[in-house]
This record gives structure tokens, C-alpha cells and sequence, in this order.
């Protein structure tokens, strides 16, 4: 069944509420650390791809499973437009310097597979490249899998009225204004040759080694709760929190004085 084809069947829940979202968020986000924990204790390897239409909802999850982390070993990767030198390399080249190393989570907001859906609806790249890409994109999740690193693909789907909801929203908004790019107002015209790239894409690239994932996302909070507690199940982990309260150390003590605060240019009071 197609993602297109699940937003038929969504059942309508009661929104969470604030109080109930954020309980629950803050649960999953402790679960979270102690994974990290685990991860860089083990040397384990973790590389997430979030893919999805438009206002799907990625970047606030990728936001909420991050906020509590330590960014030195939880980077977000966000590539931008290729150079022409990029463009002359072998596809997946760009990628696989983001990759991670021994004890590194790697998030991918977009990823391998704008080849297969921005690329190929708009025209970026030809019929050959995406039909090489739908080829060779397994072969190279395997090679990954078998190295050892634990891939997570997860797909987010929005309904056409949501994200036009979504859309009208960061129109209004100053402070949203910039997630609306030029690409994203074209996507709007381009809904169904998304829709059959998207499914062609699940065909080819679905394998038992690095199976799709997709999250219903017209509710955001759902979406995100959702998403983290799947990714915990995903990686067993053993809470190797250090245990007890850290000790501070006495602070140093001395003749010490510090300067007068007028030596200094001070940021006025605005508030």
C-alpha cells in the first residue's frame, strides 16, 4: 500500500494536549540520551534519512531528537544545491564523507534520495541518472548495512489539505517565511508526479536490509513522539548512564580581584 494510499484510511485522533506532549517528549527524550550513551560506549554507527513531501514535518522531529543530545556526536546534515565538481562525481560521493564514524549518530534532513524525487520530478537530473540511481541505491544501502551501520530510513506523509494548511501558514508568517523556497511553491504543482516518483522510489529502494518507514505526520506532535519511540526500538540499547550526581570540584580560591564592570563595553538593557 502506497503512503498516497494510507492517508485514505487515517483515523482521526483528539489532539494531545501541550501538557500530555511535552510529558511524553520529555520521556522519549531522556530514552534518547541514554541511546547516545550506548552508541558511544559500543562504537556504534547510526545514520537516519528523513525524506517526505514539503511541510511534512521532518525538520521538527530531526529538531526534537537533537535538542537533548551532545551535537559532537549527533550531527545534522543538510546538503545544499551541488557544485558543478560534485555534480562530475560518482552520486553517492557527497554522502559518504557524512557518513558516521565509531560512536556518531548521522541525521539526514534529505538525503541519497533527492535523485529519485526533487531531482527527477523537476528535471535536475535525466531519465538515465534516476534509472541508475533505482538501480544502484540498493547496492550501496547493503554495502552500508554490511559495514556495520545501522540506516534508518523514515518517510513523512502529509495530506494535500495539511500542507497547504502549512504552506498558507509560513505565507503569513515572517519568522517562516524562508522554509518556503522557490522549490517548494513549484512542488505544489507537481502533486501526483511526486506521488508516482515517491512510489516507484519505495518499489526499488524498499529491501529487507534497509527497510522504508513511514510516519503520518498531519499531526506534528503525534508525528514526532512517534517517530523517537520507533528509533528506540529500532537500536537496543542498555542504559549506561553514569550513575549518581556529578561531584563539582571546590572552586579555586585566591586574591584574585576582577576588573571594574566600567572597563567593559556592556550590552544596554533592552528589556
Amino acid at each position: 500500500m502506497t503512503t498516497e494510499a494510507i492517508t485514505d484510511v487515517r483515523v482521526e485522533k483528539k489532539k494531545l494536549k501541550k501538557k500530555e506532549y511535552e510529558a511524553h517528549l520529555a520521556d522519549l527524550q531522556t530514552e534518547l540520551v541514554k541511546l547516545q550513551y550506548w552508541v558511544k560506549d559500543q562504537g556504534l554507527r547510526i545514520c537516519m534519512l528523513f525524506e517526505g513531501r514539503d511541510a511534512a514535518g521532518k525538520g521538527g522531529v530531526i529538531k526534537r531528537i537533537t535538542e537533548p543530545l551532545n551535537p559532537r556526536g549527533a550531527t545534522v546534515v543538510a546538503l545544499g544545491t551541488p557544485t558543478e565538481r560534485e555534480k562530475s562525481e560518482w552520486y553517492f560521493q557527497r554522502y559518504v564523507e557524512h557518513l558516521p564514524a565509531a560512536g556518531e549518530i548521522v541525521l539526514l534532513d534529505r538525503s541519497w534520495y533527492n535523485r529519485a524525487g526533487v531531482e527527477r520530478v523537476m528535471g535536475f537530473a535525466s531519465e538515465e541518472q534516476v534509472q541508475e540511481f533505482m538501480r544502484s541505491c540498493p547496492e550501496f544501502e547493503r554495502m552500508l548495512v554490511k559495514s556495520g551501520i545501522i540506516l534508518l530510513k523514515y518517510w513523512f506523509s502529509v495530506s494535500d489539505e495539511e500542507q497547504e494548511r502549512r504552506f498558507l501558514k509560513r505565507a503569513q508568517d515572517p519568522k517562516r517565511r524562508w522554509k518556503l523556497s522557490p522549490m517548494d511553491l513549484q512542488s505544489r504543482t507537481k502533486w501526483i508526479e511526486y506521488s508516482k516518483a515517491k512510489d516507484e522510489m519505495f518499489f526499488n529502494t524498499d529491501i529487507p536490509e534497509a527497510r522504508w518507514f513511514t510516519v503520518e505526520s498531519d499531526d506534528k506532535k503525534r508525528a514526532r513522539l512517534n517517530c523517537i519511540a520507533h528509533i528506540l526500538q529500532q537500536v537496543p540499547y542498555e542504559d549506561v548512564l553514569p550513575s549518581g550526581t556529578i561531584d563539582l570540584p571546590p572552586k579555586q580560591k585566591g586574591d584574585y580581584q576582577r576588573p571594574p564592570r566600567t572597563d567593559h563595553i556592556a550590552v544596554p538593557d533592552a528589556f
